[in-house]
């Protein structure tokens, strides 16, 4: 009579931790998103680009493909297409994934040629010249 008594007691408790990580009070913590690689300061969310430092996505391409700015000059990248895409330079800048809407901004503070492109989609492809 005892033993049933225990095996019961397991039982129950069993159920109760079941039935507690099944939904009822047990909850996941979300998983942080991804940093990107570049610093917080060269990169900054901000309204959809406009002027001569923008760069539009759209198409599955870079537009313009080619820029030219001045050290010291901010680019922003506006993804005007429908799926995700990143702005990608080894090494110099990243946006990590950008969502259709979404923009990036990155400052050149160095002058250079700075080739670019979308890491999930790699015939996306483009340049900054920076004098």
């Amino acid at each position: 009579m005892k033993n049933i008594i225990i095996i019961i007691g397991v039982i129950v408790i069993l159920a109760v931790v079941v039935f507690f990580y099944a939904g009822r009070g047990y909850k996941s913590q979300p998983v942080p998103a991804a940093t990107p690689a570049t610093s917080p300061a060269s990169q900054t969310p901000s309204q959809p680009a406009t002027g001569a430092n923008a760069v539009d996505i759209k198409n599955f391409a870079f537009s313009p493909s080619t820029l030219t700015v001045k050290k010291g000059d901010s680019v922003t990248w506006t993804n005007n297409d429908s799926t995700t895409h990143t702005v990608t330079s080894s090494g110099n800048f990243d946006s990590g994934q950008l969502a259709p809407g979404k923009t990036f901004s990155h400052t050149f503070s160095e002058a250079g040629t700075f080739s670019y492109g979308c890491s999930i989609h790699p015939s996306m492809k483009g340049t900054v010249t920076v004098q």
